[in-house]
C-alpha cells in the first residue's frame, strides 16, 4: 500500500455519494456464531485530524470525497455497509479469555478496482455486545500513536494493517484521566485471528469451526484450497508468514508489547499498536508497556512467544487436522516444532542483508551474534549502529572479522553497502519523537505530527539532513513506558 497522511484540522463538506465505497461482507455470510451486527454509537461533533489520501488513492476511493468525519466518526455509514463485531477469544498473558470487538466495529470488506478485499473497521465507535462493561470508546493519542506507527511500519515494508482516518468525536473518554474521544479507520487484509479459531473451538461446533477455516483459507492462501491435507498446510502457511513477520520486526527493533493470541492475524499482517515501541540501545531483554511486569513480551521474547500462540492455534484446528485425536496432535506438535528453524531462516537472511551479506555461510549466525553481544556490552543504539555500521565499529575486533566475511562473496564493496543501505533504516518511530507529536496533537498542533510522517514515509532516504529523528532519547530523559490505551 502506499504510504503517507494528510493532516487536516477542520471539518469539511457533506459526504459524498462517489466515494467509491465498494463493500461485500464475505464475513457476514459465515455461522452467526462468529459475530454480532451491531451500529455505531453517534457522537456529539465528529471533526477530521488525518486523512491518509494516499491509503484512500490505493484503495480507489475518492480521496477529495472522503470528506465528512461523521462517517469515519460512525454518525453516518457508507453506502452498502453493513456493521458487525467480530467474536473470538484470546490468550492474554497465557490466561484464556472469550472476548470479542468491544470498541470495534466492522463495515464491511470494500473491494477495490483490481479486485482486492480490505477490511474497513472503526476503532473506537461504541459498545458492543463484547464490550465487558468498557465504554468502547478510544482516546485521540492512542489512536494517533497507531496511526503513526503503523504508517512507519508499511514504509518499512513490514506487513501491516493501516490507518484511513481518524476523527475526533467532540467527547471526552475517562481512563486514568479524562482524553479527548477519537475513532481510527483500519484496513485491514482481515480482522481473523488465533483467537477467533480459538472462540470457534471453544463452542465446540465443528461446522462452525470448519466453515470459518474454509473461509480463511480461501481469502488468505487461496492456493492451498486443493491441498491434499489442506487444514494442515492453511496451519503451516500461517507459521511461515508470521515467521517471516517477526524476523521483520526484530530486524527493526520493534516490540509489540501485547502480543496475546487476539492480536496475531492469520493474514500476517501486524495488528493493534497498543503498547508498541522501538527499541533504541539494543537489548533483548527490553519491554515499554507498563502491564507486562514480568517481561513476557520483551524484545528477544517475541519469537518464543509466535511459537507459543501458533501453538493455540493448533490445539484449535486439532478436529480438522485428523479425526483421530492422537494422530491430530502428533501432527500438531511436528508443525509447530518446524517453527524455529522456519524463523531462524527468515531471522538470518534479514540479518545478513542488514551486514551486506549476499551469500550464506556456516559461521554467520555466530559473526551476527558477536555483533549484538557486542551492541549489548555497550549499550550501541540499535538502528544506528547498522546504519553507519561501515565506519561505527572500525575499531572493534569484530570489524575486520566482518571485513574478511565481505571479501568471500563476489559482490563489490560498493553492492554490499547498497545492500545495507536498503536493509538498515535510517529513521524509525523514535519513541521520544512520537511522544512529542502527540502532545502536540493533544493540544491541537498537527504540524509536528505531519513533519514526523513525512521522515517516516521515507526511512531509508537520509539524503537530507534530518538528524533529529535519528537520534535516540536524550541522555537523562525519564524511563519510556506505553500503555495499552483501553
Amino acid at each position: 500500500m502506499a504510504s503517507g497522511a494528510t493532516v487536516a484540522s477542520s471539518p469539511a463538506t457533506a459526504f459524498s455519494p462517489h466515494a467509491g465505497w465498494n463493500f461485500d461482507h464475505s464475513y457476514a455470510r459465515l455461522p452467526q456464531a462468529l459475530f454480532a451486527r451491531i451500529e455505531p454509537t453517534p457522537v456529539r461533533e465528529p471533526k477530521m485530524v488525518v486523512l491518509n489520501r494516499p491509503l484512500a488513492e490505493f484503495l480507489g476511493l475518492n480521496a477529495d470525497a472522503l470528506n465528512d468525519p461523521a462517517v469515519f466518526a460512525g454518525n453516518s455509514l457508507p453506502p452498502g455497509a453493513d456493521p458487525l463485531a467480530q467474536a473470538y477469544a484470546g490468550h492474554q498473558y497465557a490466561h484464556f479469555t472469550m472476548l470479542g470487538d468491544g470498541r470495534a466495529i466492522l463495515l464491511g470488506e470494500h473491494i477495490t478496482p483490481r479486485g482486492e478485499r480490505f477490511d474497513i473497521q472503526l476503532k473506537g465507535p461504541g459498545p458492543t455486545m463484547f464490550s465487558r462493561r468498557g465504554d468502547g470508546r478510544a482516546a485521540l493519542g492512542p489512536m494517533l500513536r497507531e496511526h503513526i506507527i503503523s504508517e512507519a511500519m508499511h514504509a518499512l515494508g513490514i506487513p501491516t494493517t493501516r490507518s484511513l482516518a481518524v476523527v475526533t468525536t467532540g467527547e471526552d473518554v475517562w481512563r486514568a484521566e479524562r482524553l479527548r474521544g477519537a475513532v481510527l479507520t483500519r484496513v485491514a487484509a482481515s480482522h481473523i485471528r488465533v483467537g477467533t479459531f480459538e472462540y470457534a473451538a471453544a463452542r465446540g461446533e465443528k461446522d462452525v469451526l470448519q466453515a470459518l477455516a474454509d473461509h480463511t483459507l480461501r481469502r488468505h492462501y487461496p492456493d492451498l484450497v486443493d491441498a491434499e491435507k489442506p487444514c494442515l498446510s492453511f496451519f503451516e502457511a500461517v507459521m511461515e508468514r508470521q515467521a517471516a513477520l517477526i524476523a521483520k520486526w526484530m530486524h527493526v527493533g520493534f516490540i509489540h508489547g501485547v502480543m496475546n493470541t487476539d492480536n496475531m492475524a492469520l493474514s500476517g499482517e501486524t495488528i493493534d499498536y497498543g503498547p508498541c515501541a522501538f527499541m533504541d540501545a539494543y537489548d533483548p531483554a527490553t519491554v515499554f508497556s507498563s502491564i507486562d511486569r514480568h517481561g513476557r513480551y520483551a524484545y528477544g521474547s517475541q519469537p518464543r512467544i509466535a511459537q507459543w500462540n501458533l501453538a493455540r492455534l493448533a490445539e484449535a484446528l486439532l478436529p480438522l487436522l485428523h479425526d483421530d485425536e492422537k494422530q491430530a496432535i502428533e501432527t500438531a506438535n511436528a508443525a509447530v516444532a518446524s517453527f524455529a528453524g522456519r524463523f531462524q531462516r527468515h531471522w538470518l537472511a534479514g540479518m545478513r542483508a542488514k551486514l551486506g551479506l549476499f551469500t550464506e555461510d556456516s559461521g554467520d549466525a555466530a559473526l551476527i551474534q558477536s555483533l549484538l553481544d557486542w551492541m549489548q556490552e555497550t549499550e550501541a543504539d540499535f538502528t544506528n549502529t547498522f546504519r553507519h555500521l561501515a565506519d561505527a565499529t572500525a575499531g572493534t575486533e569484530w570489524h575486520p572479522r566482518w571485513q574478511a566475511r565481505l571479501r568471500q562473496q563476489p559482490q563489490s564493496a560498493d553492492e554490499a553497502a547498497g545492500l545495507m543501505r536498503r536493509s538498515n533504516p535510517a529513521f524509525i518511530p523514535r519513541n521520544h519523537k512520537v511522544e512529542e507529536a502527540l502532545a502536540a496533537a493533544e493540544q491541537g498542533d498537527l504540524s509536528v505530527m505531519g513533519r514526523l510522517l513525512a521522515v517516516l514515509a521515507k526511512p531509508y532516504d537520509d539524503s537530507e539532513p534530518q538528524s533529529e529523528y535519528a537520534a535516540p532519547a536524550p541522555e537523562g530523559s525519564d524511563v519510556y513506558q506505553t500503555f495499552c490505551g483501553t
